[in-house]
């Protein structure tokens, strides 16, 4: 049984004509009649008993009416996602982030993918930079929002997607200047907070030069390989942490946030998108899309 015959059956039992149901589909009667009547010998039962003043449905007929019904919205369902997954608009997409992802990139590609294609599911992974690194380049996620890491083999697609500067988070003990500024000097006497070499080299590199070609060296007092450990190191006493101007929107007991002195010469915290190119469309390029708003 066709589903070209399912619909036919339909169009009749809901219009309680042939003729009108004809009408309605945009064909010939004749034509729908002999659909009609394939069905029915393929079943070896009458579906309707047809008069001068239309067709009725048979108790066999009214007995499957709304089984079909539900059959051919299941068909047309399986049909769009089909052509959705062909079109790259549904499927399953793992996305590794940074947790400087969390705050304003990763909130928008969410709510903007769920309107261009609400039919992918997301499953989300928070990682560190390296291992997010390592996560992209074996498969275990389709796209990674992380931090620029040096070394990606050919075949990656890195995009920076925000470009942020950097600010200080210090202890709340601290007495700042009157201009609410913080001294490199004061920034040295106090040891620096920061990632793991292993996950940020050039990051953690670019700002000890900044200290040195300004005349000071700063010691890493504490490393921490997530942005709220940082800060529970900075609340403690630990050190103070240069962190991009987001953590402005997060507040913790113990911690304020303040401008540097010579704050061009610090590195700029880079947030890019890396996924792997392919030969054809994937998800991770809608994704992508629903990042920068080409969607």
């Amino acid at each position: 049984m066709e589903s070209r015959q399912l619909r036919h059956f339909l169009a009749i039992a809901d219009h309680g004509s042939v003729t009108r149901a004809a009408e309605w589909l945009g064909m010939a009667q004749p034509a729908l009649s002999q659909s009609l009547t394939r069905m029915e010998r393929d079943m070896g039962i009458k579906l309707f008993a047809r008069s001068r003043r239309g067709a009725v449905l048979t108790p066999a007929g009214q007995a499957i009416v709304e089984d079909v019904r539900h059959a051919l919205a299941n068909i047309d369902r399986a049909e769009q996602r089909a052509r959705d997954v062909a079109g790259g608009r549904a499927g399953h997409i793992t996305v590794g982030v940074v947790s400087s992802a969390l705050v304003d990139v990763l909130p928008r590609a969410l709510g903007r993918l769920r309107r261009i294609a609400p039919e992918v599911r997301v499953t989300l992974r928070e990682m560190s930079n390296a291992d997010l690194g390592r996560a992209v380049q074996t498969g275990a996620v389709d796209i990674a929002l992380m931090h620029t890491q040096p070394g990606l083999p050919a075949g990656m697609r890195e995009e920076i997607l925000v470009r942020d500067r950097l600010v200080a988070a210090v202890p709340a003990a601290v007495t700042l200047a009157r201009d609410g500024h913080i001294t490199l000097a004061e920034m040295a006497a106090l040891g620096l907070v920061t990632y793991p070499q292993s996950q940020l080299p050039l990051f953690n590199a670019r700002i000890l030069d900044a200290f040195r070609q300004h005349g000071h060296a700063i010691a890493v007092t504490q490393e921490a390989n997530r942005t709220l450990t940082v800060l529970a190191c900075v609340a403690a006493g630990l050190g103070v942490a240069l962190l991009p101007t987001w953590i402005g929107t997060l507040s913790l007991r113990g911690v304020r946030y303040c401008e540097t002195e010579h704050s061009g010469s610090f590195p700029s915290f880079d947030l890019c998108a890396v996924w792997r190119r392919r030969s054809a469309r994937t998800l991770a390029d809608l994704f992508y899309d629903a990042i920068s708003g080409k969607r």
